[in-house]
């Protein structure tokens, strides 16, 4: 009995893979690979600048606070020269505002480290008072905040009696401690500085 072996073409079905098509697939996958590493580069770039911006804009709004806590610092020193160092004396609890010419030179007794126990805590309290005077510089926002120029309050002072001094034939006069604070666009960004400062007024001392 005779037989016969069938035998079908099957590379029309099943194509071989060469060389060339494995090459491709690696390219695609390196390229893939490539696009992940640059999109992953290009987020953390952006993202770094806004973490820069956000520095800077902090950095200024200090600088800013800083600035308006030196304002009031040097206008206390100016408001001190004009005859008013005679006027020390146990300060009253409460603020006062220069704006309407009032202001206040405390004794030691009531200064303001005896009155609240640390001076960078601010607003500057006794009890549930708040202490200190507010000047307010020409010009300065402290209204509306949708300006660029917007300060959160108008900064603050206090004017601390230290004691006598005497400079011989230079003259007496005496030595006060300023404290000042201030804000930038919120109560988060806060400045405070310290000076002491000496007033002469003549010979002949107390």
């Amino acid at each position: 009995m005779l037989g016969y072996l069938h035998m079908s073409d099957t590379r029309g079905k099943y194509p071989l893979r060469t060389a060339s098509s494995n090459q491709r697939g690696i390219v695609l996958i390196s390229s893939l690979l490539l696009l992940m590493i640059v999109t992953i580069f290009a987020i953390s770039m952006f993202r770094s600048f806004g973490i820069q911006e956000r520095i800077a804009g902090n950095t200024r709004d200090k600088e800013r606070a800083r600035g308006a806590a030196m304002t009031a610092l040097q206008y206390a020193e100016w408001w001190i020269t004009q005859n008013n160092f005679v006027n020390a004396g146990n300060c009253v609890v409460g603020t006062y505002n220069a704006n309407a010419n009032q202001g206040l030179v405390c004794l030691r007794s009531t200064g303001l480290n005896v009155m609240v126990p640390d001076v960078t805590v601010v607003p500057w309290t006794n009890g549930a008072t708040e202490i200190g005077t507010v000047y307010t510089p020409p010009n300065m926002n402290t209204t509306n905040a949708a300006n660029p120029d917007y300060y959160f309050r108008a900064p603050r002072f206090y004017i601390s009696f230290v004691g006598y001094f005497d400079h011989g034939a230079g003259g007496c006069g005496n030595l006060y401690q300023i404290d000042a604070w201030g804000n930038g666009t919120s109560p988060n960004t806060v400045a405070v500085v310290e000076s002491n400062f000496q007033a002469t007024y003549g010979t002949g001392c107390r």
